[in-house]
């Protein structure tokens, strides 16, 4: 409370200052001495063959397993009657742990105490938060690792990079004067505040982007893309040649995201996933393909009867959770997997796309679900629409909220984004189209294009 109060107090530079420090002592966690030897490893890996990466990825399992039952009481209870745990073609021998088993056994999964821990909380968007404990060794591989991705798109730590986060780093001073950022001078980085995004502070924003100059953009790409579509909508031209990638962090990528990021700021997006809680990471390859990384860890896709299957829920297990082990954790994620086999040189399998939340869908009685992903694709052929959000509430309506361009949205848009929405849900849902100026990000700073309220109605 007395530094927060220290900071809201303090000059815009003494700001700076110390948002710099708290990076500096942070960073020391993730960029301790373990960190060079990861990144390198993971920059000298990206091309091992894939018999290569299965065994390592056979051998990391065991190393894991093996520590998790000397270490985590809750685990070498739960697998003691389990024949050979620790070998890899058991692994469907082991139940499965969700997010609420972890979340009331989580002294007895830790295998670190607090005070030795690098703390990470989960957001609390689709359920209440979890408190994670990683070890300094895991965290620094998850750094070298991510890193490394990175570093194959031209980052480097100190390259200039604006980021767009969950972080609350602006004044009521601020905000009265319209800066919605603060800069740390060390890292070269610019943190733009994600709450205060609108159609009257986007202009702000923009300016000061283009005269920040980012080489990377990383971050909410909802928020990232409200920025963008501003500036295309107001024929505002962003500088060619100033940023050489942008990260994603967060949540998903849709393919409309995809080029309106693109198009505005005249560069590639490659995206990645990974979770608060330690998941394994899929990464995108210079030709924009995502790859699961074995190397990190172990990815199950199953269906709703836990038969594997190649889209349907993701269960995971991660060498980089030693702290709060994760095996056989539903991450509450989606995704499709691909046959298809990449031309990059990381021969690593290929994920066609990745879906969202379990619970980010639609029901509807005559169809099903019908997922993040499908519904993202309703702007096809559909121009001024800033974002839009559907809620159900119940079995037969669905709430459609829109935040639209009242110079571009055009009738013939209405039409064409009703129909599009009736390709995807049928013409049994009754649909009621709500014009509103903002749709309200959640506390976490994040943008939900789905909203299901009624999930407990679905048998």
């Amino acid at each position: 409370m007395k530094f927060q109060k220290l900071y809201n107090n303090a000059p815009v530079f003494i700001q700076s200052l110390m948002i710099s420090g708290y990076n500096y002592l942070a960073y020391k966690k993730r960029y301790g001495k373990h960190y060079p030897n990861y990144l390198r490893q993971y920059k000298e890996n990206r091309n091992l063959s894939i018999d290569q990466l299965e065994k390592d990825q056979s051998r990391r399992y065991t190393e894991f397993v093996n520590a998790t039952m000397k270490h985590s009481p809750f685990y070498s209870t739960l697998f003691k009657n389990i024949i050979d745990p620790t070998h890899l073609d058991n692994i469907r021998e082991l139940p499965i742990v969700d997010k609420e088993i972890l979340r009331q056994n989580l002294a007895d999964v830790h295998t670190i105490t607090k005070e030795e821990a690098v703390v990470s909380k989960t957001g609390g968007t689709t359920g209440k938060s979890l408190e994670v404990y990683f070890t300094k060794n895991d965290m620094q591989e998850r750094f070298g690792m991510l890193d490394a991705f990175r570093a194959s798109h031209g980052y480097k730590l100190g390259k200039r990079t604006a980021w767009f986060s969950g972080k609350t780093l602006l004044t009521a001073r601020d905000i009265r004067k319209k800066r919605f950022w603060k800069q740390d001078f060390l890292y070269n980085v610019m943190y733009y505040s994600t709450f205060h995004i609108q159609s009257r502070t986007s202009l702000a924003y923009l300016n000061n982007l283009i005269k920040f100059e980012p080489e990377f953009i990383v971050g909410f790409p909802s928020s990232i893309l409200d920025i963008a579509n501003f500036g295309l909508q107001n024929n505002i031209d962003f500088p060619p040649n100033t940023v050489s990638a942008i990260f994603p962090t967060a949540e998903n990528v849709d393919d409309h995201t995809r080029e309106i990021l693109e198009k505005f700021f005249k560069t590639k997006v490659y995206d990645q996933y990974a979770s608060s809680e330690g998941a394994p990471f899929i990464m995108e390859c210079a030709n924009q393909n995502l790859h699961l990384e074995l190397q990190s860890g172990v990815f199950e896709v199953l269906d709703d009867n836990n038969k594997p299957a190649k889209e349907g829920r993701l269960i995971v297990t991660s060498f980089t959770t030693h702290g709060t082990p994760l095996i056989r954790y539903d991450i509450g994620d989606r995704i499709k997997l691909s046959d298809d086999r990449c031309s990059c040189g990381n021969n690593n399998p290929l994920v066609e796309k990745i879906l969202g939340r379990s619970n980010d869908f639609l029901y509807v009685p005559e169809i099903g679900k019908i997922n993040l992903g499908n519904l993202s694709n309703t702007l096809k052929d559909v121009n001024g629409v800033v974002r839009f959000q559907v809620v159900q509430n119940t079995l037969d309506t669905l709430e459609i909220y829109v935040q639209r361009d009242e110079v571009q949205y055009t009738k013939k848009d209405a039409v064409t984004f009703v129909e599009n929405l009736r390709e995807r849900v049928g013409n049994s849902m009754e649909l009621n189209i709500n014009y509103i100026d903002e749709i309200p990000r959640e506390h976490s700073g994040k943008y939900r294009m789905i909203k299901n309220n009624c999930v407990h109605l679905i048998a």
